[in-house]
């Protein structure tokens, strides 16, 4: 069984987008039409897990008491 190289994140959000565009014309065959749906489940939780890790390493650099820039943890407001 081949293993399938992982996509990088723009190329899996291209591949989603060609994925609803398919879906919502709706000329697709049930069977198609599940394993587009899945495909597309599995490439958004894919999405969402490398955004993710991406928000976990924002940091905000803000100036210190000395006026250096100072790293800080990006916490989301709110």
């Amino acid at each position: 069984m081949a293993t399938k190289k992982k996509m990088d994140f723009e190329t899996s959000v291209s591949r989603l987008d060609e994925i609803v565009s398919l879906l919502e014309r709706g000329d697709a065959p049930l069977e198609e039409a599940m394993a587009l749906f899945e495909e597309g489940a599995k490439l958004l939780k894919e999405c969402t897990g490398l955004l993710d890790k991406a928000e976990q390493k924002v940091t905000l650099l803000t100036a210190g008491e000395d006026g250096q820039p100072q790293e800080k943890a990006f916490q989301e407001e709110g």
